[in-house]
């Protein structure tokens, strides 16, 4: 039997949203916008409508059942915690994964999750993950950008090496990129369709730059909706590497050999884009994902999707991949 894992899936606990009601200004607020009643605005733009599924679990199981959708590994999404002082960050940490546990514990059969670390704050944050993982985590969601920090900076290296050497899956997640304002991002839900794509984007071909995956040869990063605009790039990526000593600097490999190390879900809507994902990053390497509830997400359209595929990439990319790169043996053995 083939379980169908979904790796990209959201929600926002309900303690975790008043705590960024009463202390999340001046970066972010929550109000009324076009799409919902209920919109995390960043900086004066909206860019998270929130769902009654963002909240609700026995509605998302009962959403599951009816789109075929067996297992979710649940990850909170932008803005993540990275906002307010160290006591609030570390908090809201606390909160929601304290909230995904408690979902596990409810629905055993069908739930998993993510755990978020207070990032700015390294000391807190490897307590967290130490405190998440014996509490059921199974990896870690982070931001494209901690509040317009790189992930590769100093700072962050205890915390990527921590990690590292639990061998965990982490999921990049875009958040507003640096730049909103002069890139005028702010009109047409452009922060959504392509600021977050270059979020992706760009953090990831940063850590290639930076030498990151051989620095850290344990961990999974995955790169959310399909890897971005990175399988379209690889091309020009590996020109740049054969063609300029600068991108040369930390790495003796071109950038399409470290996407394959690099693993993906199945967000970007359109055949013929889950195929060139498929081809820059391997089989083994792709997972389903939905990005429900958000507006933008389609359990069903993307599980039609993927059942499109060859059945012996199929079964991997419903479950296999997940299993291994989650370490979810468990789940195994039911489908067994």
């Amino acid at each position: 039997m083939t379980l169908v894992i979904d790796v990209h899936t959201h929600m926002y606990p309900e303690p975790w949203l008043e705590l960024i009601r009463t202390a999340g200004k001046p970066l972010y607020e929550v109000k009324e916008s076009l799409d919902s009643p209920d919109t995390i605005y960043f900086k004066g733009t909206a860019f998270a409508p929130l769902e009654q599924g963002h909240f609700d679990y026995e509605m998302r199981i009962r959403n599951m059942r009816e789109a075929g959708v067996d297992v979710a590994v649940l990850s909170l999404s932008c803005p993540s915690v990275f906002w307010g002082t160290a006591e609030v960050s570390a908090k809201a940490a606390r909160l929601v994964n304290d909230d995904f546990r408690a979902a596990q514990q409810r629905y055993p059969d069908n739930i998993r999750w993510m755990a978020s670390l207070p990032w700015e704050y390294p000391e807190a944050a490897i307590e967290e993950l130490d405190r998440a993982c014996r509490n059921g985590a199974v990896g870690v969601q982070l931001l494209g950008n901690i509040n317009g920090r790189h992930l590769t900076e100093d700072l962050f290296k205890p915390i990527w090496q921590a990690i590292d050497d639990r061998g965990l899956a982490v999921l990049i997640h875009p958040a507003a990129p640096p730049g909103v304002e002069q890139l005028d991002l702010t009109k047409y839900t452009m922060v959504g369709s392509i600021g977050f794509m270059i979020d992706t984007s760009v953090a990831v071909i940063r850590m290639i730059g930076d030498g990151f995956f051989d620095r850290y040869p344990n961990l999974t990063v995955i790169a959310a909706h399909a890897g971005a605009t990175l399988p379209y790039l690889v091309g020009r990526l590996d020109r740049v590497y054969e063609t300029t000593k600068r991108a040369r600097v930390n790495i003796s490999q071109p950038p399409s050999a470290y996407l394959k190390r690099v693993a993906y879900d199945t967000v970007c809507y359109r055949d013929d884009a889950l195929r060139m994902c498929l081809d820059v990053g391997g089989d083994g390497q792709v997972m389903y994902g939905s990005d429900y509830p958000f507006n933008f997400g389609d359990m069903k359209g993307i599980l039609a999707m993927v059942n499109r595929l060859p059945e012996d990439v199929r079964r991997k990319v419903l479950m296999d991949n997940a299993v291994r790169l989650f370490k979810l043996d468990d789940l195994a053995k039911v489908s067994a």
